[in-house]
């Protein structure tokens, strides 16, 4: 239960392996909205500029009212209330501007990081389904889902904010520093000087900072896992009394949750107060100076308080930068790790020219299979065997012999290492994989249904079944009587953990969907082991209708449910060590005629 995780979850990385190049990958992945983007980039660039001209009308009127004040106190002249209210009026026609700008850039953005969101969901949903069962098999499903929920959302969180801010703060930079040369060059040199200051100080936190971001999200992703894992597997966890185990393991990843994030959050929060304190310096710079260059008649009063107001405006966009470059390398972080998951190898591709899988009878065959999970480790060395259409051929055998290896390379679900399978003659490589599996139905020990209706679960066979066809389907199953039984009988809705049906009904409810699909190739993978006799029996039945007519392939470990097979063959290490029927199997008083003794002789049963 634990082992699936940690194996996949420990490996991640702490940061992102190649930043420029998943960068590359995130500006390309957001290329169909460039139009889009270049005119979030001139709303936010015209936004900024008329912010930054604020200050320099607003300084013409201060100028305007302390040149009038000191007309007044010679008894010369008063103040220009009318040229001061058409600078106003100038004011906040600009401000407004702004703001429509800043207004059109969060609309278009918002909709361009939705879509951006949209399609990183949907192409995730889409490499789920293409990739092999293989990779699953090594990888925790919380993880997955934490690429599909966090790792998404901070992409989408960072273009939402960052990216605006990003153009704001360099135009905001730029523009403010051009006012400030016009207004007067030696205090903006002086000013200037603050830039390497915070550039050092910007370096030093981001570098600290960086590691324990990227180990956030690591750890989210772990937190996720863990929570998944143990809340699908509650039962089990009760059963054995491991819950204090499953909260130590969660203490330990929360706790490292929360050191990282803890020192992510409080060096990203160090940002502000160090940068305010080196703007304040080039503000009691600016200040001192000003001060003195207006006694010297150099520059008037409204100068020196937009000057003011652009040292201000200037370390911001400073601060600004510190705390996105931050939230960049949480960004690519995580686009790294979604790119690297829709980059993994998918399934192999269909044939060029794909054979017609239309007209399938349902003769099997393998032919010499060689198959291991990983090339060094060979599980099935060489496995022949012929089945007629129509035939009952049940697979047995201990424990890791490979039944359902076997199944699993008959659906294709992995492929091959060696020699052939065919379906009527033909490699089953020749047919598409859709098409391939549309000529099967498969019924395995742990029944599948979802949160939905039992009508809902069963169409799930062939969805475009009629009400009355899932009701034959459900009749042919043995299911119909049960169903009839609930309280709302067909229309009754499935819980999440379909806890509200037995399962016994459960297996009824996989069967009657799999008679709807009504398949050429059956297959049941101990499909009567999790239920009592007297259900199993009923299932018996249920399977006994799906399977007429059809190529069943039967994995059982209760031997007394394939006596009546065509053919049982009998594995063991990943090889058929023997076939026959039943009664041919026991005369030959070998391998099959030792497991069937051991489960009936003494009239004991040790299933």
């Amino acid at each position: 239960m634990q082992g699936r995780g940690p194996r996949g979850a420990m490996n991640r990385r702490e940061g992102a392996k190649d930043f420029k190049g998943t960068l590359k990958k995130l500006v390309k992945y957001m290329s169909e909205f460039k139009l889009m983007l270049f005119a979030v980039v001139l709303f936010t660039v015209a936004s900024t500029v008329f912010t930054i001209i604020g200050p320099a009308i607003l300084g013409t009127i201060t100028t305007r009212i302390y040149e009038g004040v000191m007309l007044m106190a010679q008894g010369t002249g008063g103040i220009d209330f009318e040229a001061i209210i058409k600078t106003a009026v100038l004011l906040i026609g600009i401000y407004l501007l702004s703001a429509l700008f800043l207004y059109l850039q969060g609309f278009v953005m918002s909709s361009v990081s939705m879509k951006v969101t949209y399609n990183l969901r949907r192409d995730i949903s889409d490499k789920i389904a293409r990739l092999p069962l293989s990779y699953f098999d090594k990888k925790n499903f919380g993880e997955v889902l934490s690429l599909i929920t966090n790792d998404v959302d901070a992409i989408t969180n960072s273009l939402n904010q960052s990216l605006t801010q990003i153009i704001s703060s360099v135009v905001t930079l730029v523009g403010v520093f051009i006012m400030m040369v016009l207004i007067s060059p030696v205090m903006a040199v002086i000013t200037l000087c603050i830039i390497p200051l915070s550039a050092l100080v910007m370096m030093l936190v981001v570098r600290r900072s960086q590691k324990y971001f990227a180990a956030q999200q690591k750890y989210l992703g772990h937190v996720n896992g863990h929570i998944e894992e143990m809340y699908s597997s509650h039962v089990v966890v009760k059963a054995f009394g491991a819950e204090e185990k499953s909260v130590e393991s969660f203490d330990k990843l929360n706790g490292e949750l929360y050191t990282s994030a803890w020192k992510s959050q409080f060096l990203s929060g160090m940002m502000h107060p160090l940068m305010m304190f080196i703007g304040n310096l080039g503000y009691v710079a600016a200040a001192i100076m000003g001060g003195y260059f207006a006694i010297t008649g150099r520059i008037t009063v409204g100068n020196i308080q937009a000057f003011i107001q652009y040292v201000r405006n200037f370390t911001q966009p400073l601060s600004q930068i510190a705390n996105i470059s931050n939230v960049i390398q949480q960004t690519v972080a995580a686009a790294e790790r979604v790119f690297e998951f829709l980059d993994e190898a998918e399934e192999t591709a269909d044939a060029d020219m794909p054979a017609d899988a239309s007209n399938t009878r349902g003769d099997v065959s393998f032919d010499h299979v060689r198959f291991g999970y990983s090339p060094d480790k060979i599980i099935i060395k060489d496995f022949t065997s012929y089945v007629k259409k129509g035939q009952k051929v049940a697979i047995v055998g201990p424990t890791g012999a490979g039944k359902t290896t076997m199944v699993n390379l008959l659906m294709r679900f992995y492929e091959l290492n060696g020699g052939a399978i065919r379906i009527d003659g033909e490699d089953i490589t020749r047919f598409k994989k859709k098409d391939l599996r549309a000529q099967f139905a498969m019924v395995t020990q742990e029944p599948w249904l979802y949160s939905a209706s039992v009508r809902e679960n069963i169409r799930y066979g062939r969805l475009t079944a009629t009400d009355e066809e899932v009701e034959n389907a459900a009749k042919a199953a043995q299911a119909h009587h049960f169903i009839m039984t609930l309280p709302e009988g067909y229309d009754t809705e499935l819980n999440e953990e379909s806890s509200n049906v037995s399962q016994g009904q459960k297996q009824l409810l996989t069967i009657a969907r799999a008679v709807l699909a009504d398949p050429k190739i059956l297959i049941l993978d101990e499909a009567t082991s999790s239920v009592d006799t007297r259900t199993e029996a009923l299932i018996q039945k249920a399977m006994d209708n799906l399977m007429e007519g059809r190529t069943s392939f039967i994995i059982a470990h209760r031997l007394s449910t394939i006596r009546d097979a065509d053919m049982i063959l009998v594995m063991n290490e990943g090889d058929i060590i023997e076939q026959g029927t039943h009664e041919e199997l026991l005369e030959k008083r070998g391998f099959y005629y030792e497991l069937y003794n051991a489960q009936f002789a003494g009239n004991t049963s040790a299933a």
